[in-house]
């Protein structure tokens, strides 16, 4: 996989996080500030964590481990859909889950 750089992230909204008013106080060392209500996520702090994600992916992926991945959006629920004809993964999709 290609190195991935901050300005890409940029352009691909990385940095835009949730409604300020739904915010969890343990976020804070990871919010960079607000803009018209919207948090600002730190890409500083996030393009190290999400390297470091990306290399424990490959080590997982080069032991045939597995990996789960949960989300509530149609939209990355779809790329993992295309992910699974481009790579021999298993993959099951719901249309929702328990809540807490």
């Amino acid at each position: 996989m290609t190195d991935v750089s901050m300005r890409q992230m940029l352009e691909a909204g990385v940095h835009f996080g949730h409604q300020t008013r739904f915010w969890c106080p343990r976020m804070s060392p990871y919010i960079f500030g607000s803009r018209n209500k919207i948090h600002i996520i730190n890409l500083e702090k996030t393009l190290p964590m999400f390297r470091e994600a990306i290399n424990f992916l490959g080590r997982v992926a080069t032991d045939k481990g597995t990996v789960l991945f949960v989300g509530t959006k149609d939209r990355p629920v779809n790329r993992f859909a295309n992910l699974r004809q481009v790579v021999a993964v298993r993959l099951s999709i719901t249309d929702g889950w328990v809540a807490c």
